[in-house]
C-alpha cells in the first residue's frame, strides 16, 4: 500500500452534489483549476487539492504517482467522499491516471488535460535549477526574484506562475514548493505511470499546438484505458485550460454530464 498524506484543499459547490476532484500540474497549486471549479460549482462539489510538495500540502521525501494517488484517496476519505470524477492537468493528469487505475471503484470518470501516460524528457530541468539557485536571502521583493529568475526563465508568464509559490514571512521569503524533493523525484515525475488498467470513461483534452499528447502515445493510452475520447482545443499550448478556459470548461462539463 502506498504511503499517503492528507492534502490541503479548497472546495466550491454543495456537498450533496456529485464530487469532482481537480488536480494541478507541476509547480502549480489548488488555484490553477479554479476557473473550471467555478464553471462546475452549480452542479458539482469541486475539491481542488494541493499535491504533496506543492502549495500548502505536506512536504514529503518521495512522490511517486502511486503515493500521490493514495494522497487523493486519503483526502477524499477525510471528507467522507466515496466516489468522484477527477480532472488533472499535466502532472495532475498523471496523478489522475494512476488514481483511476489503482482505485477504479472510486473513480466514476476522468479527464486528462494535455498529458499522456508516458515518459517525457527533462523539460523542466532549467526551471528546477533556477529555483534551486535563487538565493532567497538576497531577495527583498518579488521583483528581485523575478529579475534573478529572468536570467534563466525568459518567459514572463512562466516566471509569474512560478513566483506564485514565493511566500513572505517575518523571516523573509521562502518557497511553498519543496524544491529539493521535486529535483530528487523529477525522473519519476517525468516517467510513465504504471501499466495498470481502467475501464471507465476517460477524456483526453489536447492543446492543438502542444506536443505533450500526440499520436505516438496512442498505444500507451489504449493499453491502460478502454473507453477513450479525445478532444483538441486548437490554438492552445500546454496551458489550454488557461488559454481558452470557456472551451476547456465546456468540454469538461459536457463529459461529466453524459
Amino acid at each position: 500500500m502506498a504511503e499517503s498524506v492528507t492534502l490541503e484543499y479548497q472546495t466550491l459547490g454543495q456537498q450533496q452534489h456529485p464530487t469532482v476532484v481537480l488536480i494541478h500540474g507541476l509547480f502549480g497549486d489548488k488555484d490553477n483549476l479554479k476557473s473550471l471549479a467555478r464553471a462546475l460549482e452549480d452542479a458539482y462539489y469541486c475539491v481542488m487539492i494541493d499535491a504533496r510538495n506543492h502549495g500548502d500540502s505536506p512536504h514529503c521525501e518521495h512522490m511517486s504517482y502511486g503515493e500521490m494517488a493514495a494522497d487523493v484517496i486519503a483526502t477524499c476519505d477525510s471528507l467522507g467522499i466515496d466516489d468522484f470524477a477527477v480532472v488533472g492537468h499535466s502532472m495532475g493528469g498523471k496523478i489522475a491516471m494512476q488514481l483511476a487505475m489503482d482505485y477504479p471503484q472510486r473513480v466514476t470518470r476522468a479527464v486528462f488535460a494535455d498529458i499522456a501516460p508516458a515518459q517525457y524528457d527533462g523539460t523542466h530541468d532549467d526551471i528546477l535549477t533556477a529555483l534551486k539557485n535563487l538565493d532567497l536571502s538576497q531577495v527583498n521583493s518579488r521583483s528581485d526574484a523575478d529579475s534573478e529568475l529572468a536570467n534563466t526563465v525568459k518567459n514572463k508568464g512562466v516566471r509569474q506562475f512560478l513566483l506564485k509559490n514565493l511566500r513572505k514571512s517575518d523571516d523573509g521569503y521562502s518557497w511553498r514548493l519543496n524544491i529539493d524533493a521535486l529535483i530528487a523525484n523529477y525522473t519519476t515525475l517525468a516517467g510513465n505511470v504504471s501499466e495498470g488498467h481502467y475501464a471507465g470513461p476517460v477524456l483526453f483534452i489536447k492543446g492543438g499546438d502542444s506536443n505533450y499528447l500526440t499520436e505516438a502515445h496512442r498505444d500507451q493510452i489504449n493499453q491502460r484505458f478502454d473507453d477513450v475520447e479525445v478532444k483538441v482545443i486548437e490554438g492552445t499550448g500546454h496551458w489550454l485550460h488557461a488559454e481558452k478556459p470557456r472551451i476547456f470548461n465546456r468540454l469538461v462539463r459536457e463529459f461529466l454530464n453524459p
